[in-house]
């Protein structure tokens, strides 16, 4: 689960950490993926090397006290060194936002898709034994495995110790990142991973799918019965049943879609558009939507992520469910268009409005600062379109008269412009 897109972000950050696992022998366990050779710690300065070394002292007690036996907190953090590439990467500013269109042509790519056809029929029976237990759809699982690691190719090398211990300590969100490293303590203790053979992204996402430590513990399984919970390794079985226990859990529906593409009638009031405005499917058949494949609707809201002249999605309860997963609405729409594909279903039937283009990140800023000042109060100004702004696009809409799509593109910069 990754994204500077941080992965806890954008899925479960707040999940609750289980109570403490009962310890194993520190070192029982074999380096899981043996030959995978981690990245390398870039040389830090003295000085903040010093500075962590002497956290890691001091951040010892805390971690007893959540229930991580002395010998595990000692053993582990033996390896911690102060890595400067993740406090880089933690920091980092994104140098362009994509449309949406480019990111879910990205998400549903031909090669991705022809790659989890393929996968798909390799692990066609393990894949319906996972449906069968959990009730979710095999091809999600499919599709979040592609998203977030190209299928198990892109899983990380990063040690987590030292990348947990170097954010916890010098990092933008340090006590987010010490409940990571506590937790990450933990599946060591509980002997399911051992220190050097616990890898992942510079965040501390980790496996085929990308699961931070505080969700493993709410959610990995030993799906495959040998005794530990195993992300890590070549053999996916155990990531792919556990991000089918996460959907479970997060109230995944068995049989409802996610998303379903949908034609909005001439005259359509966009300012009803936004998941959480939820209708039953004949409340908006009765107004004219229609789903493209002809389907019933089910009851949800309708999303259209390129305003008024793009396609529009009637998005479920599952598709909130991927959002806990994930809490992006680009991220769940991609998440869905691969799995349809990966089925054989077709890709994206309407179209972006992609020869227009769109707002480059500090457009998105000007957006809204401009929206500030006219006391719509949108948030500190980060160039992500999020709920809060397109709240105050659509007021600011309404109120010089334009259909409400929400949409933030040149169009409503320029509005902005002319008004503030």
């Amino acid at each position: 689960m990754k994204t500077t897109y941080l992965r806890l972000t954008m899925s479960a950050a707040a999940v609750a950490v289980l109570a403490a696992c009962g310890a194993a022998p520190v070192g029982s366990v074999s380096t899981t993926g043996a030959g995978t050779v981690p990245d390398p710690i870039p040389q830090a300065s003295p000085a903040s090397e010093a500075g962590l070394q002497n956290w890691i002292r001091g951040f010892r007690s805390r971690a007893i006290s959540s229930g991580v036996s002395p010998a595990v907190y000692d053993n582990a953090m033996s390896i911690a060194r102060y890595n400067p590439e993740v406090i880089r990467l933690d920091r980092r500013q994104a140098e362009f936002n994509r449309p949406v269109w480019e990111y879910l042509d990205s998400a549903a790519s031909d090669s991705r898709t022809t790659k989890g056809r393929g996968l798909a029929g390799t692990y066609a029976g393990l894949l319906n034994q996972i449906e069968n237990r959990y009730g979710v759809d095999k091809y999600i699982v499919m599709a979040i495995w592609g998203m977030e690691s190209n299928f198990g190719g892109n899983r990380g090398k990063m040690q987590i110790i030292p990348s947990l211990a170097t954010l916890a300590y010098d990092g933008r969100r340090g006590e987010m990142f010490s409940n990571q490293l506590i937790a990450a303590l933990k599946i060591i203790q509980a002997g399911d991973v051992n220190p050097s053979g616990m890898l992942g992204s510079w965040a501390g996402a980790m496996g085929h799918t990308q699961f931070m430590p505080t969700s493993y513990l709410a959610y990995a399984v030993d799906f495959n019965g040998d005794g530990r919970r195993d992300i890590w390794s070549d053999d996916p079985t155990d990531s792919l049943a556990s991000t089918a226990a996460y959907l479970k859990r997060s109230g995944w529906v068995t049989g409802l879609p996610a998303v379903v593409e949908v034609r909005l009638p001439q005259g359509f009031n966009y300012g009803q558009t936004g998941r959480s405005n939820t209708k039953s499917g004949s409340a908006w058949a009765a107004q004219g939507v229609r789903a493209i494949d002809g389907r019933s609707l089910p009851s949800g809201g309708i999303i259209a992520p390129a305003g008024q002249q793009g396609p529009a999605f009637l998005v479920t309860r599952n598709f909130m469910a991927l959002r806990a997963y994930n809490a992006s609405d680009n991220y769940s729409l991609g998440v869905a268009m691969l799995a349809n594909r990966i089925s054989g279903g077709p890709g994206i039937v309407g179209s972006f409005p992609r020869a227009a283009g769109s707002l480059t990140h500090n457009q998105k800023e000007e957006v809204q600062r401009r929206l500030n000042r006219l006391g719509y109060n949108v948030g500190e100004p980060d160039g992500a379109i999020g709920e809060n702004t397109i709240a105050g696009i659509k007021a600011f809409q309404r109120r010089i008269g334009v259909e409400p799509d929400g949409y933030a593109n040149t169009t409503l910069l320029k509005q902005l412009q002319d008004r503030t």
